[in-house]
């Protein structure tokens, strides 16, 4: 069952929750400038050409490594979710509150704006690029995508970092999210986009004043990240039972 709670102010707004706004806000900036950085560098490397197959592994791979790392860099200090959807779906599981959740959200999305705005400025007022679905994809089709590769993010996200069964699995982590972003991309990204993450997709909106498909990549990832949550938290996670003091399970 949706194990959500509210939460209460005091915590929201402790030393260490601040600490994990800034921590989010840092890594959700460098995860996007870089992501968002790669599709302008290749928009400019091929003239504003179509995207390729070259191009789509090369901006899959960018955004791997880039949230490798920032979920690295975040990790001890926010849980590195870096991703409303990823936020949403530990709440709906009773991993963090929704007060503190919508706090994770703006830091998140203010992280995502600022990138977009520095990549505008630093490449001197290039384009920057929006989510959107592919030609012969419906609004529909689009979002269905972005609920089946945010499922499989936010499942990710709980068997390696979540699940107090996970062991040295907990060490790659970082790694194991970064494949499955890359991944995903490179099966969604001509057709839904592969965004996967509100954040993402709301930065390079904002500032190119284009927010007419931006509800797609709302919709979707928070019922796939949402779906993950309730089924590995409540089904599994929620699932498990303490073992009999007198049996040795090592």
């Amino acid at each position: 069952m949706v194990k959500l709670a509210f939460g209460d102010f005091a915590d929201s707004f402790s030393v260490a929750s601040i600490k994990s706004y800034l921590a989010e806000f840092i890594a959700t900036l460098l995860f996007v400038f870089a992501g968002v950085g790669s599709a302008i560098a290749f928009g400019k490397l091929t003239a504003d050409a179509p995207l390729d197959p070259a191009g789509l592994v090369a901006i899959a791979l960018a955004h791997a490594l880039a949230l490798f790392v920032g979920v690295s860099i975040a990790a001890n200090i926010s849980g590195g979710h870096l991703n409303p959807a990823v936020t949403f779906g530990l709440a709906v599981g009773g991993n963090i509150t929704i007060l503190t959740g919508l706090f994770y959200w703006i830091a998140q999305l203010l992280g995502a704006t600022v990138a977009s705005f520095l990549l505008q400025f630093v490449t001197g007022g290039l384009a920057v690029p929006t989510h959107g679905v592919g030609d012969g994809i419906n609004a529909f089709q689009g979002v269905v995508f972005e609920i089946i590769i945010t499922f499989a993010l936010v499942y990710t996200v709980y068997a390696t970092a979540v699940d107090p069964k996970k062991g040295s699995l907990g060490t790659i982590a970082p790694i194991a999210i970064g494949f499955i972003v890359g991944a995903n991309i490179l099966a969604a990204g001509p057709f839904s986009g592969g965004s996967m993450n509100p954040a993402r997709s709301f930065g390079p909106a904002v500032v190119s004043g284009d927010l007419s498909q931006i509800w797609i990549y709302w919709v979707g990832p928070l019922i796939g990240g949402g779906l993950a949550g309730l089924i590995f938290g409540d089904v599994f996670i929620g699932s498990y039972t303490t073992l009999p003091a007198s049996e040795d399970y090592a």
